[in-house]
C-alpha cells in the first residue's frame, strides 16, 4: 500500500528545559516534513530538501558531535535549546515507563495518569524549533529475563500517539523496540495494535543486519528509524569458560560500526536515518569502555568512523588502532587462566596511521559478580588492583597476577596518541590456585 505521511512543523523559538516551554518573540516560516515513498521504501523531507538522520545517543561533547557531521540528537526536552544553538532536530524521549520499572498497564489510573504527564510536555514543547518528532518511550515491552509482558502496554502507547496527533499534529510519532531473534514478531503485534504510530524506532546491536528482513517478514510498511546501534551487545558475544563476555577492542568497534551503518541504515530503504550509542565517555555497562564512543573525553576510532559516514571525509587525525592484546601470547578467545600470585606478560600490538608517537597506560580490575538487570542501570567501575606492574616497557608489560584464586579479572589498555585520540581493549583472565 502505497502511503504519503505529510507534517507541518511551525518553528517558533521556545526554551524547553525539563519539560517547560517559555515562547520568545522570534518566529521562522514552518517547514514541511514529508516521508515519501519510493523504490521500495521511504525517504524524509524537510521543506522539500532530502532530511537523512544523522543522529547520535548522548549528552557530552555535543560540539564534537555538531562537527563531525551530525543532524540530530536523541534524548529529553530539556536540552532542546542546546540542541538547536547547535542546528540539530531532535528526537524527544517521553517519560513512557516500562513493566520492568514497576509499571502496571492494568492500572487504568496511572496508565492515565501517564497520558496526561505526557500530554503535559508535549503541549508545552511541540512548538521549539528543534522538535523533529516524539519517542513514546524505549524498550516498554522488554523485560529482563525475556519475560512474558502485559499486551496492553501497546493500546497505551497507540493512545498516546493518537493523543499527540491530535495536539500536535505536526511531528511525527513513533515507539522504540529491542529486537532480537525471539521477538521479531512484535513487528506484526505493533502494526496491528498501534495504527496510529508513523513509524517505528529500532534498537539493535549484532542483531541489527537482521532487521530489514524481519521487517519484511512481518509486514511492516512504514518507515523506521534505527534508534540505537553500536558494537555488538554483550548478550550477543563470545563468553570464557567462566561465563565472562568478552569485548570488542575499539578497532573491531570500529569495522562493526561501518559495516552495520553501510549494510543496514545505508542500504535499507524503509530506513530513514540512525542514532548512533553512544555519544559520551565512561558509562558503565559490564565495562566503562563497552558502548563508549569516548574515554576519559578523547575519540575512540568509533567516532571517525561516523564522520566519514555522515560527511564523507576522514578527521585530519586519526585514533591508534589495535590489532591484538595478548596474556602470554594467549587471546581472549584462547580462555585465559592464570595461577594466583603468578606472573604473566601482556602484550599489545597497535599503530597509528599518523605516525604519531603513543602513550600506554594499563588497568586491572576485579570483574563484577552482580549485573544491573537493564541497561547497566546503578552499575559503578569497580576499584581498580594497585601495584600490579613489575615492568613495563612500550606495549608489553610484565604483572603479578592478584593472589585471590576462584575470581576473574579483566586487564584494560589504553593507547593515546597525544591527540586527542584513544584506543582501548580489554581481556578477561580466570584466576586459580
Amino acid at each position: 500500500m502505497t502511503r504519503i505521511l505529510v507534517f507541518i512543523i511551525p518553528f517558533l523559538m521556545v526554551n524547553a528545559c525539563s519539560g517547560t516551554g517559555q515562547r520568545s518573540e522570534v518566529s521562522e516560516a514552518p517547514p514541511k516534513v514529508e516521508f515519501r515513498p519510493g523504490d521500495g521504501g521511504f525517504s524524509m523531507y524537510l521543506d522539500g530538501e532530502p532530511f537523512f538522520i544523522k543522529g547520535a545517543v548522548g549528552w557530552d561533547f555535543l560540539d564534537e558531535l555538531a562537527a563531525s557531521g551530525a543532524n540530530s540528537l536523541r534524548t529529553g526536552p530539556r536540552l532542546l535549546d542546546e540542541a538547536h544553538r547547535l542546528g540539530f532536530k531532535v528526537l524527544v524521549n517521553l517519560p513512557v515507563r516500562a513493566e520492568r520499572d514497576g509499571f502496571d498497564y492494568d492500572d487504568e489510573v496511572a496508565v492515565r495518569a501517564q497520558y496526561e504527564r505526557v500530554k503535559k510536555i508535549v503541549e508545552e514543547n511541540k512548538d521549539h524549533p528543534a522538535v523533529l518528532m516524539w519517542a513514546i518511550g524505549n524498550e516498554l515491552d522488554h523485560i529482563p529475563g525475556n519475560l512474558d509482558y502485559n499486551p496492553k502496554v501497546w493500546d497505551a502507547v497507540n493512545d498516546i500517539a493518537a493523543m499527540i496527533k491530535r495536539i500536535d499534529p505536526v511531528h511525527p510519532v513513533l515507539t522504540v523496540v529491542g529486537v532480537g531473534e525471539r521477538e521479531k514478531e512484535k513487528f506484526e503485534v505493533i502494526r496491528e495494535r498501534c495504527p496510529d504510530l508513523d513509524l517505528l524506532g529500532i534498537n539493535g546491536y549484532a542483531d541489527i543486519m537482521n532487521v530489514p528482513g524481519w521487517l519484511r517478514e512481518f509486514g511492516w510498511d512504514k518507515p523506521y528509524v534505527v534508534t540505537e546501534w553500536g558494537p555488538s551487545g554483550w548478550w550477543e558475544v563470545p563468553r570464557t569458560s567462566q561465563g565472562v563476555v568478552i569485548e570488542e577492542t575499539s578497532s573491531e568497534k570500529a569495522g562493526v560500526y561501518r559495516e552495520r551503518y553501510e549494510n543496514v541504515i545505508l542500504a535499507d530503504p524503509l530506513c530513514i536515518g540512525s542514532y548512533v550509542f553512544l555519544w559520551t565517555s565512561n558509562r558503565q555497562e559490564r565495562t566503562h569502555t563497552w558502548f563508549n564512543m569516548f574515554h576519559n573525553g578523547l575519540r575512540t576510532q568509533t567516532v571517525e568512523v561516523m564522520q566519514y559516514m555522515w560527511t564523507g571525509e576522514w578527521p585530519d587525525n586519526l585514533a591508534p588502532r589495535i590489532e591484538s592484546l595478548t596474556i602470554d601470547g594467549r587471546n581472549a578467545t584462547d580462555d585465559v587462566v592464570l595461577a594466583a600470585g603468578s606472573t604473566a606478560t601482556a602484550r599489545v600490538v597497535c599503530h597509528d596511521p599518523d605516525g604519531d608517537e603513543l602513550t600506554y597506560e594499563w588497568e586491572l580490575l576485579p570483574e563484577p559478580e552482580k549485573f544491573a538487570p537493564y541497561a547497566g542501570q546503578g552499575e559503578t567501575k569497580p576499584e581498580a588492583v594497585e601495584g600490579f606492574i613489575k615492568s613495563a616497557r612500550e606495549n608489553e608489560i610484565i604483572f603479578e597476577v592478584p593472589p585471590g584464586a576462584d575470581h576473574n579479572y579483566r586487564l584494560f589498555v589504553y593507547i593515546y596518541d597525544g591527540k586527542g585520540n584513544v584506543a582501548n581493549a580489554n581481556i578477561p583472565f580466570f584466576v586459580n590456585r
